[in-house]
């Protein structure tokens, strides 16, 4: 079995009551991280968790947003390792992870450099081991299946990605109210995000277990859970969770694997 926990649910626009994009899935012994917005570890705090106990990171898309914490983590990681033996954290990413991970530890050089000098036990930099994907199975677990769209509108890719799956969590906007909002860069987000319905619509397709609303934008608001519910039931017919930051989700056995993916 997979525990999916929410742990931050927000988007881009800063919000008191909600963290940035993060997923925790948990599975047998495997605890895996998927984005690092803002917040990520104070949620991370929430769900009983840590930097240390990561199995593997991944990352959906290097939106700022999904990406805001992770030097924070990769150094959290670091300095609250008192186990000689703690592998490097595997990191899975589309192309450009590499990159951006190199330049997150270089703009941590100082700070790495400080911590090195003053503890004797801090021989070697934060430890990584960072891998591009573009498509298909990214973590195989033992367990039910997961399935993590990104910033995304349908498409025949992610389709075929989420098919069978026992769950998905996918990233969603009310279209219907941004569009009515006076600024065009603000509407435009339109152009590369799901609706619920339109999420509702590739799990259908796709014969997903569970669907798991994420990434509300606009925030829901305390009672509008139904509404957001109503809107992907339109085209949905199976279980579908909208919930706060660490919302838990329980996910039964089936295929094992986790996935990730966003539109091309």
């Amino acid at each position: 079995m997979i525990e999916v926990t929410l742990l931050g649910t927000g988007s881009p626009v800063p919000d008191a009551h909600r963290a940035g994009p993060s997923t925790l899935v948990r599975a047998g012994h495997q605890t895996l991280l998927i984005d690092c917005g803002r917040g990520v570890q104070q949620r991370m705090a929430g769900a009983e968790t840590s930097a240390t106990a990561l199995t593997a990171l991944l990352l959906t898309h290097l939106h700022s947003d999904h990406i805001a914490d992770l030097g924070d983590l990769l150094i959290t990681r670091w300095i609250s390792n008192f186990d000689p033996q703690l592998p490097p954290l595997p990191i899975i990413g589309p192309p450009g992870t590499a990159e951006v991970v190199s330049a997150t530890l270089r703009a941590f050089g100082h700070d790495i450099g400080y911590r090195m000098k003053h503890h004797a036990d801090l021989t070697t930099p934060p430890q990584v081991d960072v891998k591009e994907a573009t498509e298909g199975v990214v973590w195989d677990v033992d367990g039910a299946s997961v399935v993590l769209a990104g910033d995304t509108v349908p498409c025949e890719s992610l389709d075929e990605l989420a098919a069978g799956a026992g769950a998905m969590v996918h990233t969603v906007i009310r279209k219907e109210l941004i569009a009515q909002l006076p600024q065009q860069r603000i509407r435009e987000i339109c152009e590369y995000h799901s609706s619920p319905q339109e999420a509702g619509a590739t799990a259908e397709r796709a014969g997903v277990g569970i669907l798991i609303l994420t990434h509300y934008l606009p925030p829901v608001q305390p009672g509008q859970e139904d509404e957001w519910r109503a809107q992907a039931a339109t085209t949905f017919s199976r279980q579908i969770e909208v919930g706060d930051d660490l919302h838990r989700v329980q996910v039964h056995p089936g295929v094992g694997s986790a996935r990730f993916g966003t539109s091309p």
